[in-house]
């Protein structure tokens, strides 16, 4: 089952992005293990400098804004390409 961990403060770009993910599971009919992780020193644990963040599997691969729906059914599928959907550039989960 994939773990898939949402890392922001409750703002609601966060909140947004934990539906999306949950929604497009429900849509894919997969099964899986979702977090909300509010506790900033869990989410600098991950070098997130900008928030909302996403981990798959123990990897970040979104920083920074609501992610697309493709890259949500990406990582529902097991697809993350190793690398993050956001503005890499700024996000540092690529660098």
């Amino acid at each position: 089952m994939t773990n898939i961990k949402v890392l922001g403060t409750g703002c609601t770009n966060c909140k947004t992005t934990l539906k999306l993910i949950q929604d497009a599971a429900n849509a894919a009919g997969v099964e899986v293990e979702l977090e909300k992780i509010e506790e900033m020193p869990e989410i600098m644990s991950y070098g997130i400098m900008s928030t909302p963040g996403v981990v798959v599997d123990g990897e970040v691969v979104h920083s920074g804004g609501i992610p697309s729906k493709d890259s949500i059914n990406e990582w529902i599928k097991g697809n993350n390409g190793g690398c993050c959907s956001g503005d890499s550039s700024s996000s540092g989960c690529c660098g």
